[in-house]
């Protein structure tokens, strides 16, 4: 049981360290997030600066035990979104790999987060 939790937490904490290292390339102005975001288009109309804060305030939120829930969902977006912008710029997909790492993570945190309708709609076709 232990393990599990040891696991728990590297899948929840990894993905929150790699984002916020992310985010800090984004302040930072790395070239290579210039480059890919600029032939992407975004930047003009999203600067580095606002994506990295909206990067670190989706893994703040991710990492507070009253807020991981939104946090969670908002990540999903953040993610999904930078994941199709990698997708049609031929980039390796390093965001859907976060994302399944995020997504796994949560799922053995609290498997009612994917679960709840289900289990919902099970227990009204029984009764």
């Amino acid at each position: 049981m232990k393990s599990r939790k040891n696991i728990t937490n590297m899948l929840v904490w990894l993905p929150a360290l790699l984002l916020t290292l992310s985010a800090a390339a984004k302040f930072a102005g790395a070239t290579v997030i210039v480059n890919n975001l600029t032939k992407a288009g975004i930047i003009p109309y999203f600067p580095l600066p606002a994506l990295g804060f909206l990067e670190l305030t989706c893994v703040a939120l991710y990492l507070i035990p009253a807020t991981w829930r939104i946090g969670f969902f908002l990540l999903c977006g953040y993610l999904g979104g930078a994941g199709a912008i990698e997708i049609s710029q031929h980039l390796p997909p390093t965001a859907f790999i976060l994302l399944t790492l995020v997504w796994i993570g949560v799922f053995l945190k609290d498997k009612s987060i994917f679960l709840r309708e289900v289990t919902r709609s099970f227990a009204r076709a029984g009764n």
